[in-house]
């Protein structure tokens, strides 16, 4: 599995937006105009890292950062800055499945 998305560093915070593919977020690169944000992004929501960078914990952004950060505090307005001035971030997950959930149980025989 493999989560892609863009980090934009702000003078006040860092800021993150999911987005569904490399391929959407080029084309939207191209032409801003004329391609729909819903066909970019994951969901119209927008992360703060609280300066931790690309690995930490991810908090939903308020409004009045938004509107400290970019002037405004409507999330589309914000989101098109992010994607148009962020960089593009992609992390791949393991999908492992185990057969035992703890090992450290012994052997579970009957006493």
């Amino acid at each position: 599995m493999t989560q892609h998305r863009v980090l934009y560093k702000g003078s006040i915070d860092d800021f993150e937006v999911f987005v569904d593919s490399p391929t959407a977020l080029r084309e939207y690169k191209k032409k801003p105009d004329s391609t729909a944000l819903i066909d970019v992004v994951n969901n119209f929501k927008i992360y703060v890292t609280h300066r931790t960078g690309a690995q930490g914990i991810l908090d939903e952004a308020s409004r009045a950062s938004l509107e400290s950060e970019f002037g405004s505090k409507d999330v589309d307005h914000a989101i098109k800055e992010i994607l148009l001035r962020g960089e593009f971030l992609e992390q791949k997950y393991n999908d492992r499945s185990y057969d035992s959930k703890n090992d450290s149980m012994g052997s579970r025989l009957p006493r």
